[in-house]
């Protein structure tokens, strides 16, 4: 058995939680299932980014203490992974006592490779970084992300030279060390890493007061940077404590649009604090609404907790961890997600369990107390790529499959055919009769077994009736259909 870390991004908490952490959460405990179904130890990591000026002048403009402020956004955070099922087993906050003093001693392990230096560039107050002359003019000197102006700044600031590994990472890139999921983004990381210049990882108290201070110097406050990265190390005890139980991280879960930030910054930090890279980086895609990105200037966008409200939670994690494809942009659409709840929830996997569950009742089937999954290798291929709208497209094809086999044998003809038969022909099709729904519910509970990382809730009802001492149909059918 193996040890398993799991991490999310940590979300900045000067927003309500989206559809995009949603879908980071949802990816991990997928994957956290599936390796506790294994019998693998699992650690995963979730939290809150609460540093920074948007957070401090948010706090400010709501007269409140600001430490009130994260406190209350943080457990809204922690509130929405409950509601959504996953199970983390560790929650890190960046204002946590032990994570800001381990940020220092990473600070200082890293300072071989900081130096401190003025610097005058074009400054995005929303992203709360330096933007490059070449992103500036690419953008005509407009945030896209907030259709604001950039503003000039001049500062003196403490700088992590990135030169220091730019050739290491391309090598680890290049050669898988830095495993980048899918595949084709590793190229895309490359061609940014050419013109990554060194990062600012600081600036003066003047211009952020909500933050960690830099270690031997009042003047200064940590940048998000080593601040908010290092969460997946000191959530762990690093540098106090030995991490070589859980580190490196089986996979880091990241959306597509902050990957450069854990495929080039992040490993420049481990690379000079002398901790290896994680086994694998998994950037998934955005979810477009009606083909659009999401835009609050749009008007389009979609609150989770409104899709959770309308049809609950497995429903939620059907479709965006089936329809929503694990690492390309997706479409969300009400009709789409309305579809898939009557069609394939409802129809599919809801009414098979109704008809085969009534089929067994009536037979006075007992249920497969004993039952054991069997490998699916098949299966555990899609888990072990981390492709898990296929691996979940893999088990529905088994769900119709089961749906077309009872439509072609038909075990409720075997009723009509009893009652017409003699005492021995009768026995003969009631024990047929018998083997056939033995077998048809076995199928049905192997695919329960599959479909554990993605319903747990729906796998455990199915696992529940059909190895009852007598199998009866749920008083009321898993997913009703809606009007």
């Amino acid at each position: 058995m193996s040890n398993i870390y799991l991490t999310t991004a940590i979300p900045y908490v000067n927003g309500a939680p989206h559809i995009g952490h949603a879908l980071d959460y949802l990816l991990a405990d997928t994957y956290a299932r599936y390796q506790k179904s294994l019998g693998n130890t699992v650690r995963f990591q979730a939290g809150t980014d609460e540093h920074g000026n948007k957070i401090y002048k948010k706090a400010q403009e709501l007269n409140i203490p600001v430490e009130d402020y994260v406190k209350e956004n943080s457990q809204k955070f922690q509130d929405f992974i409950q509601k959504l099922g996953v199970e983390p087993t560790d929650f890190i906050r960046t204002t946590d006592k032990n994570h800001e003093t381990r940020c220092q001693k990473i600070w200082q392990k890293l300072e071989n490779h900081i130096y401190k230096s003025a610097y005058e560039g074009w400054y995005c107050d929303g992203c709360e970084r330096y933007i490059t002359d070449k992103e500036y003019e690419e953008n005509n000197g407009v945030c896209p992300d907030h259709n604001k102006p950039y503003e000039k700044l001049r500062e003196e600031n403490y700088y992590f030279r990135i030169a220091d590994f730019k050739d290491q990472i391309e090598s680890a890139i290049k050669s898988g060390a830095l495993n980048i999921l899918p595949k084709f983004r590793a190229k895309e990381m490359l061609a940014l890493l050419e013109d990554t210049p060194d990062v600012s990882i600081s600036r003066p108290i003047s211009q952020l007061k909500w933050g960690v201070k830099v270690p031997g110097d009042d003047t200064q406050v940590m940048y998000v940077w080593i601040d908010a990265l290092a969460n997946y190390i000191t959530v762990l005890g690093f540098p106090d404590k030995d991490i070589s139980d859980f580190w490196p991280a089986s996979v880091q879960f990241v959306g597509k649009d902050i990957l450069r930030f854990h495929t080039i910054i992040w490993p420049a930090m481990l690379l000079g604090l002398g901790l290896p890279f994680p086994k694998i980086i998994h950037s998934h895609g955005h979810i477009l609404v009606d083909g659009q990105k999401m835009s609050k200037s749009i008007g389009n966008v979609i609150a989770p907790l409104d899709v959770l409200d309308k049809y609950g939670l497995s429903a939620f994690r059907y479709f965006f961890l089936r329809h929503i494809d694990t690492f390309s942009d997706s479409n969300f659409s009400w009709e789409k997600y309305d579809a898939a709840y009557n069609n394939e929830l409802a129809n599919d996997l809801g009414n098979l369990v109704q008809r085969l569950a009534n089929l067994c009742k009536k037979q006075e089937q007992k249920g497969l107390v004993d039952y054991q999954p069997k490998e699916d290798l098949e299966y555990q291929k899609l888990m072990d790529s981390l492709y898990f709208s296929k691996a979940f497209d893999y088990v529905w094809e088994k769900v119709q499959a089961l749906n077309k086999e009872i439509d072609e044998k038909k075990p409720w003809e075997y009723g009509k055919r009893i009652k017409v038969a003699d005492s021995s022909e009768a026995d003969v099709l009631s024990k047929e009769l018998d083997s056939l729904l033995q077998d048809l519910s076995a199928k049905l509970l192997s695919i329960a077994y599959l479909l554990a990382p993605f319903l747990p809730a729906i796998s455990d009802k199915i696992i529940e009736i059909f190895t009852a001492d007598l199998i009866l149909p749920p008083a009321t059918p898993l997913f009703p259909k809606s009007v």
